[in-house]
C-alpha cells in the first residue's frame, strides 16, 4: 500500500471499473438493494470514455431477460429499446449467390423474435442516468490504470490514470496525479480483454484449469439507408464468403429506428493466414448481391471496432478473488451462436452486486465473494452458455460447413435432451498461436475502395470520432521494440498492419531499412493487437482519460 499512501484517496463501499452494461447493472442493483434494506451503500463507477456510452459498441440485438430483471418497468421509463425484431434471416454466402438457411431447422434458442434491436451505446447512457438517479457516482474520463493491493495480496481498489504527462514521460504544467479509489469490494467490468482484468487473471491464476479465452474482432458501420430500403425490425446474419472454410465469422445487419442500419462483420481471431485483413474482408462482403442493394442510395455515418470474447463456458475464469470480482465481458459471457452477451453482462453484474451487498450487510470487506461464483454456477447465464459450449470449438476444428452443421446438431441435443454427444470440447491454442508463417500462405489482394459502398481505414477512423491527446505516452507498449521488424516481419509479414482496423500499425520503408510505426492517435480501443500479436509483444494500456472513440448511436 506504499503507492496508495503517496496519492489522494477516496473510499467507497464498492468501486466498479467500467460503465458498460455489467458495471452499470451492478451499480443499479447495489442501490436497489440498499434502498430496500434502508441502508446507505456508496458506489463509484469509473469510465475511461469521455462520457458514458462513448466507448460502447455492439451489434446489437439484445435478449431483454437482463433488463427485465434489473428494471422491470423499463418500458415506462423511456428506455431506448423500441425496435422489436420482426424478421429473422440466416444466409450462407457464396462468391456470387446465397442460400437461406430455413428458420425451422435452427434450434429455438437461435430465434431472435422477442428480442430488440438497440444502440448499446444509447442504452448504456440511459442506464447511466438510472444509476445516477439512485445516487451512484459516475466519473467519465477517468480510466483505471492500476490496481491497489493490500498486505495479503487482496484487491483494495484501483488507481486512476495520471493526467498531464508528456510523451517523453515528463510532467507538463497541467500534470495531475491519479487518485486511489478504494473499496471494500472492486468489480471489474472493463469489457473484452480489459487491461486490469488481464493482469488480475494472470496474477491470481484465475484461468487455472480453464481453456484459453477465444476472441473475434467485430467491425461495425452505422448506415442511414434510403427509406425504401429500410425494413425496421429486420435481422440478417450470414456466414461463408468472403471468408474461407477454415476462417470463422460472418456479417450482421440490423434495421432499426428511422432508416438506421447497424452493419457489421465478425472474424474469429484464430484465423491462420497472416495476410488476412478483417477490415478489408468486411469491405468485400458489402459488395455481395445479397448485401449491396440495401446500401445503395444510403450513407455511412458511423464506424467502430471491438474485440468479442468467444470462448464461452470453457473459458470463463474463476470469477471471484479476495477483494473483488470479474463481471460481464471482462470474464467472457458471450453466447457465440446467438451473438449476444449484453443480457449475460447485466445478469452477472446483478449477481456480483447481490453477493457484495450481502457481504457488506455482514460487515465484511476485501474478502472473496464466493456467493457470486456459486450463484453463477446455477444461473440462467451458465445454462445459456452450457447449451452452446461446443459450437465454437466445432467450428474451429471442422471449418464453417461441417462445423456449423455439427454445432447445430449439438445445440438441438442440448435443447431437447440437455446433453451433448461431444461432452465439453476444448479450444486448444490461444488465438495468438494460430498464425501460419507467411511463406506457407497466399497473399490476399483486396479491391480498392470505391468511397460509396466500400471505404479505407483513415476515412473510417474519422467517423469513429477518435481522439487522443498527442503529447502523451504511447498507450500501446512493446515489450521488445525489435520484435516487429526482427521477428514478425520476416516470419508473418508483420500482421499488425492488417489485423488492426484503424491503421495504428505500419511498416515504413526507409533507406536504412523497414521501421515499425505506431499511430496511437488512431486507436479505437478494440484490443485486437493485444490478443492477436503472435509474439504477445504488444500490451494495450489505458491512455489519458477521455481518449479514444466517441461513438454516437453505436
Amino acid at each position: 500500500m506504499s503507492e496508495a499512501a503517496k496519492r489522494e484517496s477516496m473510499e467507497y463501499d464498492v468501486v466498479i471499473v467500467g460503465a458498460g452494461p455489467a458495471g452499470l447493472a451492478a451499480a443499479i442493483r447495489l442501490k436497489q438493494l440498499a434502498a430496500e434494506a434502508g441502508r446507505e451503500v456508496s458506489v463509484c463507477v469509473l469510465e475511461k470514455g469521455s462520457e458514458v456510452g462513448a466507448h460502447i459498441l455492439s451489434g446489437a440485438v439484445i435478449d431483454p431477460i437482463g433488463i427485465d430483471r434489473l428494471i422491470p418497468d423499463w418500458r415506462k421509463k423511456d428506455a431506448p429499446i423500441d425496435a422489436p425484431v420482426t424478421e429473422d434471416h440466416f444466409y450462407f454466402l457464396g462468391p456470387a449467390g446465397s442460400f437461406r438457411i430455413p428458420n425451422f431447422i435452427m434450434p429455438p434458442l437461435m430465434s431472435n423474435h422477442g428480442n430488440y434491436i438497440v444502440s448499446l451505446s444509447n442504452l448504456c447512457k440511459w442506464l447511466g442516468q438510472q444509476a445516477e438517479a439512485l445516487g451512484v457516482e459516475i466519473y467519465p474520463g477517468f480510466p483505471a490504470a492500476d490496481i491497489v493491493y493490500g498486505e495479503n495480496g487482496e484487491v483494495r481498489g484501483v488507481v486512476t490514470g495520471d493526467l498531464g504527462v508528456a510523451r517523453d514521460g515528463q510532467h507538463k504544467d497541467s500534470y495531475t496525479p491519479g487518485m486511489n479509489l478504494l473499496g471494500k469490494y472492486t468489480l471489474f467490468a472493463e469489457g473484452a480483454r480489459g487491461s486490469l482484468s488481464k493482469v488480475l487473471i494472470a496474477r491470481l491464476g484465475l484461468r487455472q484449469n480453464r481453456e484459453p479465452q477465444k476472441y473475434g474482432i467485430g467491425i461495425k458501420e452505422l448506415w442511414e439507408l434510403a427509406p425504401e430500403k429500410h425494413r425496421r425490425g429486420m435481422v440478417m446474419h450470414t456466414m461463408g464468403w468472403p471468408l474461407d472454410n477454415r476462417t470463422g465469422g460472418g456479417l450482421f445487419m440490423y434495421h432499426f429506428d428511422n432508416n438506421l442500419c447497424a452493419l457489421g462483420f465478425v472474424v474469429h481471431l484464430n484465423y491462420q493466414n497472416p495476410y488476412l485483413s478483417p477490415f478489408d474482408e468486411f469491405q468485400r462482403v458489402k459488395m455481395h448481391p445479397r448485401i449491396r442493394p440495401f446500401l445503395e442510395g444510403g450513407k455511412r455515418i458511423g464506424y467502430g471496432a471491438r474485440a468479442i470474447p468467444e470462448g464461452g463456458l470453457q473459458s470463463v475464469p474463476k470469477l471471484s478473488f479476495p477483494g473483488g470480482a470479474l463481471i460481464g465481458c471482462a470474464a467472457g459471457f458471450v453466447n457465440v451462436p446467438r451473438i449476444k452477451g449484453s443480457h449475460n453482462a447485466i445478469l452477472t453484474g446483478m449477481m456480483a452486486a447481490e453477493a457484495a451487498f450481502q457481504a457488506l450487510r455482514e460487515g465484511r470487506a476485501n474478502d472473496e465473494l464466493t456467493d457470486y461464483e456459486a450463484a453463477y454456477q446455477t444461473s440462467a447465464v451458465h445454462r445459456d452458455l452450457k447449451r452452446v459450449r461446443n459450437v465454437k470449438p466445432l467450428w474451429s476444428k471442422l471449418g464453417t460447413v461441417l462445423g456449423v452443421a455439427a454445432g447445430g446438431f449439438d445445440m438441438w441435443c442440448n435443447q431437447l435432451f440437455d446433453l451433448s454427444l461431444f461432452g465439453t470440447l476444448k479450444h486448444g491454442k490461444a488465438d495468438f498461436a494460430t498464425l501460419k508463417p507467411a511463406s506457407d500462405c497466399k497473399p490476399i489482394v483486396y479491391p480498392k475502395p470505391d468511397g460509396v459502398i466500400t471505404f479505407d481505414k483513415p476515412s473510417s477512423v474519422f467517423l469513429s470520432n477518435t481522439n487522443h491527446e498527442e503529447d502523451q505516452p504511447v498507450h500501446l507498449k512493446l515489450k521488445d521494440p525489435s520484435i516487429p521488424i526482427r521477428v514478425n516481419l520476416p516470419k508473418y509479414a508483420e500482421p499488425a498492419q492488417r489485423y488492426c482496423p484503424a491503421l495504428v500499425y505500419e511498416v515504413v520503408e526507409e533507406p536504412s531499412g523497414p521501421r515499425f510505426q505506431i499511430n496511437a492517435q488512431n486507436c479505437v480501443h478494440c484490443k485486437t493487437c493485444d490478443i492477436k500479436d503472435p509474439e504477445q509483444n504488444i500490451v494495450w494500456t489505458t491512455p489519458e482519460g477521455g481518449g479514444g472513440p466517441n461513438y454516437v448511436n453505436m
